[in-house]
Parts: C-alpha cells; sequence; structure tokens
C-alpha cells in the first residue's frame, strides 16, 4: 500500500487554512487583526488550488475588507469618545487602556472573556481618568467613557462578523468549486 503525498499535502493544507481560520476568530473576539490571518489562510488555499477558488478576485476583496476594518478600527474610539464631547485625548486614552486592559485581562483565569472584559475596563478607566483631569466632572467622564466601550465594542462584533463571513466564505467556496489539476 503506498502512500498518497498529493492527499496528505492537500489535507495538511486545508487543515493549517482552518487552524489560521479558527485563530482568526479568536484574535477578532480580543479586537486584534484577526481578519488578516484569515486572508493568510486564503492566501495558503489559492496558492494550493490556483486558478480556481479562491483565485485573485477574493484575495483582493479579502484584502480590501481587511483594510477597511483596520481603518474603521482607527476611528472608531475616537469617534465613540468625541461623539459623546469628549476630547482626543481621552479617544487616544481609551485605545491605550483597551490594549493594556487586554493583555492585563489574560491574568483573568478565563480565555478570551478576561481579555475582553480587562480590555473594556480599561478603556472605560484610562478615558474616564483622562476627560475628568480636564473638565473635573465625574458625569460627563463616564458619558465619554461610556463611549468608547461603545465603540469599542461595535469594532469587535465588526471584526468577528467579517472574520467569520470571510472564512465562510472561504470554506464554502472550497466546498462549492471544483479544483482544476
Amino acid at each position: 500500500m503506498e502512500l498518497d503525498w498529493q492527499s496528505v499535502g492537500t489535507f495538511g493544507i486545508y487543515t493549517l487554512a482552518g487552524v489560521l481560520c479558527i485563530a482568526g476568530f479568536i484574535l477578532s473576539c480580543l479586537s486584534l487583526s484577526g481578519t488578516w490571518v484569515v486572508l493568510a489562510a486564503t492566501g495558503l488555499v489559492a496558492w494550493h488550488r490556483w486558478p480556481a477558488f479562491p483565485g485573485l478576485a477574493t484575495l483582493i476583496v479579502f484584502l480590501l475588507l481587511c483594510i477597511g476594518v483596520e481603518a474603521i478600527e482607527t476611528m472608531a474610539g475616537t469617534w465613540g469618545v468625541q461623539r459623546r464631547g469628549g476630547s482626543k485625548a481621552a479617544g487616544m486614552a481609551a485605545l491605550a487602556g483597551g490594549f493594556i486592559g487586554m493583555i492585563l485581562g489574560g491574568f483573568i483565569p478565563i480565555p478570551i472573556i478576561g481579555n475582553l472584559v480587562g480590555m473594556i475596563a480599561g478603556s472605560f478607566g484610562l478615558a474616564f481618568v483622562v476627560e475628568h483631569s480636564k473638565m473635573k466632572k465625574a458625569d460627563h467622564a463616564a458619558h465619554v467613557a461610556t463611549g468608547a466601550v461603545l465603540a469599542r465594542l461595535g469594532v469587535i462584533f465588526l471584526k468577528v462578523g467579517i472574520t467569520l463571513a470571510m472564512s465562510a466564505a472561504l470554506a464554502l467556496g472550497c466546498v462549492l468549486t471544483k479544483q482544476t489539476t
């Protein structure tokens, strides 16, 4: 009985792509750039199946989605703070606080949830401190910091949704299209 190395390689590529898509989902849940990891998985599958699906068009669409998500994320925290009457400094503080909180939240012994709680608390806390130090009004600072949290949560939902949509499109496209060899 001879081993079919081509089938083993194909299985390995699809397995690696699946692991990358799962990792992308987890990263997106943490508000990190999971869409880029799914783009890498798509590139791997495109290389293996070329010229069949996913192909160049899918790679370009996924690249544009990744860039769009990053652009929205860059503006969201500041937008959420400023929409509620906060300063640019509070917006930057919310971004930094979210990152620091995400790292510290890793010490909470509940995977992903701990990081998420830390990120929300850090984003709120640092935005609150910065805005309160400027205005000296706790209710205004809380209102502004809540805007930062809502914007952060919106971005997480967007990232998770786009990551899942990209992963599903990749999986379904591979199943539904025939590979040419």
